[in-house]
């Protein structure tokens, strides 16, 4: 499956991206929207970055029809918070994201409609 991955920080960006890789997916790394979504199904936003608006990019991928997983710090409530208010179908810590991102990505394409 075709993957976003909104992220600016190249450690979490590379951590993810070898994981999606493991698991047979195909993530691209991106800090906005690009013009052709065609074939994503699910992006991973980071709604902690300085460089990427997530109260705007959300609604901009839902849009679309992606499923966002927000992301952020266990201590960042608030940030979380903005999370759920822009929209994200799912809410992360970063270690969640880090240990369960496989269960959760199987949950969340479980529940996509059959074509």
């Amino acid at each position: 499956m075709k993957i976003f991955v909104f992220e600016d920080n190249l450690l979490w960006s590379s951590r993810l991206v070898k994981t999606l890789r493991a698991f047979g997916h195909e993530p691209a790394v991106k800090v906005a929207l690009p013009d052709d979504v065609a074939g994503y199904q699910i992006a991973i936003v980071n709604l902690g970055s300085p460089k990427i608006d997530a109260s705007s990019l959300v609604p901009q991928l839902k849009s679309h029809g992606i499923h966002v997983i927000g992301h952020a710090g266990h201590k960042e409530k608030e940030v979380l918070e903005l999370g759920r208010q822009a929209g994200c179908d799912t809410i992360a810590t970063n270690s969640e994201l880090t240990f369960k991102i496989e269960a959760m990505l199987d949950r969340i394409i479980e529940n996509f409609p059959k074509t």
